[in-house]
């Protein structure tokens, strides 16, 4: 098969097309031809050596999501059968024609969605979700502040945040990724421009002071303060990434004030069982959205940027190492 590989760390160009046997499935396994993988800020880092892959997988094949269909199924799988159409997330390996997945972390395809459209949805949805509902304990009529809301988990976090019925939704990004959310219809009651001002102050005012009950954080350390002030009593900050810096210096008296919870979390390095568990509650709850008629609060869609062939993968790290991009950017493997 073919597979884009990291050479060494490095920039993009560390990025090569190379030809790999075909992984075989182990028990509890399927093997999956792929036809679209989805790239997120993690393959970037693994690609620059800041991000090792897990011990299960490949270690030079970045690669956190997949759409294709079952081409083989290991020993003790119930419930699949070779060619269903299927999505899902890995430990690594995704930038490859094929990729064997437990079956706990697969996702059923519905006829309605194109495969560039279903490889755009297992990451950053299954984070979100995780981020609000597992972490958050999102609950009706509360208030939810979406930091990078342009980025592919913002775009998520806003329409699961809409499908579990909060009472706002108030998003915060770059002016020109705010006029993008309005042009593609996507949720919110408030759009912050995060280099027009502070947030907090925003969300402030649009709360009459009581604050953001759910946060969802991708930036980090230069958001920390302003997070804290902008919780509610009993607030829940989810820290799902760290693009802005990993190292704070926190004053205890706002937890302890607002008895607010801190928690962060990453899909990466769970276990298996996790990941099931995980995909279970998505398959349940939210991913009848996705066939959901437009106008209806449970609607779901993926939010697709670009689309590059998969020999071009250093290119589509450039490009989303730009900042540039809106929602997903995808590799199509052309097979």
């Amino acid at each position: 098969m073919r597979a884009i590989r990291i050479r060494e760390p490095g920039g993009p160009e560390v990025l090569e097309l190379v030809e790999r046997d075909d992984p075989v499935a182990a028990a509890g396994e399927v093997r999956v031809r792929v036809r679209c993988a989805g790239i997120n800020r993690a393959d970037l880092l693994q690609r620059m050596g800041r991000y090792p892959a897990p011990a299960d997988a490949p270690p030079d094949i970045p690669g956190l999501e997949f759409a294709g269909e079952i081409e083989t199924i290991g020993t003790g799988v119930a419930g699949w059968s070779v060619g269903d159409r299927v999505m899902g997330i890995l430990g690594g390996g995704g930038y490859g024609e094929r990729v064997t997945v437990p079956a706990g972390q697969l996702l059923p395809v519905r006829p309605t969605l194109s495969w560039t459209e279903a490889g755009a949805i297992p990451e950053v949805f299954l984070t979100a979700a995780d981020a609000l509902i597992e972490r958050g304990r999102l609950r009706p009529g509360e208030c939810v502040l979406v930091h990078t809301a342009g980025g592919g988990v913002g775009t998520a976090a806003l329409q699961l945040a809409r499908a579990a019925k909060a009472g706002s939704i108030i998003a915060t990004a770059s002016a020109d990724k705010l006029r993008r959310l309005r042009e593609a219809g996507l949720p919110h009651d408030l759009a912050v421009d995060r280099r027009a001002g502070s947030f907090a102050d925003a969300v402030a005012q649009h709360t009459a002071r009581a604050g953001a009950d759910v946060i969802l954080d991708t930036v980090g350390a230069p958001y920390w303060e302003a997070n804290m002030a902008t919780l509610a009593t009993l607030g829940r900050l989810v820290i799902v990434g760290v693009m802005g810096g990993m190292k704070v210096e926190a004053d205890l008296r706002y937890l302890m004030g607002k008895r607010a919870t801190v928690v962060g979390t990453v899909l990466r390095a769970r276990a298996k069982a996790e990941k099931a568990t995980l995909t279970e509650m998505f398959a349940t709850r939210f991913l009848p959205g996705f066939t959901a008629p437009e106008g209806d609060p449970s609607h779901l869609r993926p939010v697709i940027d670009r689309i590059f062939p998969l020999a071009e993968a250093a290119e589509a790290h450039r490009y989303v190492e730009s900042n540039r991009s809106f929602g997903k950017v995808l590799l199509d493997t052309g097979r």
